[in-house]
């Protein structure tokens, strides 16, 4: 089973946890930055990380997740929102719909802590966005538990 782990991140919060992933993954396996667009054609299973963009994945991750097709796929998710809340579950929903034929072996998703400037423009706005309530909840994540609870949900998937 040869497993591939694509991701995209803007502030190092999804690499962080792709990189965690990816170190406790089974051999053969290679990882990638999305930007690098390798083919999924060439893998068994495919791990997508991604932030969320207007409630959905990022732009690139989004291009990326539409050619996965016929492939077992583990999706991580970072966001300023609340892991629970309806905006991140809308969000790993919309990814999900982005994949064609493909067996979902499971999901993760966690909060990541939210660029100053990323903040100010959502700040600025006439009406914040969704997860804007819970971003300063988001500070200091990814953190050691949600690390370790993302390594815990990747061994029991793989082993």
């Amino acid at each position: 089973m040869k497993i591939l782990v694509v991701y995209s991140s803007q502030t190092g919060n999804t690499k962080k946890l792709a990189e965690a992933a990816y170190e406790v993954l089974p051999e053969p396996k290679e990882i990638y930055n999305v930007k690098d667009n390798p083919s999924p054609d060439n893998y068994d299973v495919i791990i997508v990380g991604f932030w969320f963009k207007k409630g959905k994945p990022d732009p690139a991750s989004s291009e990326y997740l539409a050619k996965i097709k016929n492939k077992k796929v583990f999706l991580i998710a970072t966001h300023g929102a609340a892991p629970e809340s309806e905006h991140a579950k809308k969000g790993m929903e919309e990814a999900k719909k982005m994949l064609q034929d493909c067996e979902i072996l499971g999901t993760f998703n966690c909060q990541g802590e939210v660029a100053p400037q990323i903040m100010q423009k959502a700040a600025s706005k006439p009406t914040p966005p969704e997860w804007y309530k819970d971003a300063p909840s988001a500070k200091g994540h990814p953190d050691e538990n949600d690390i370790s609870n993302l390594v815990q949900k990747i061994k029991q998937v793989f082993s």
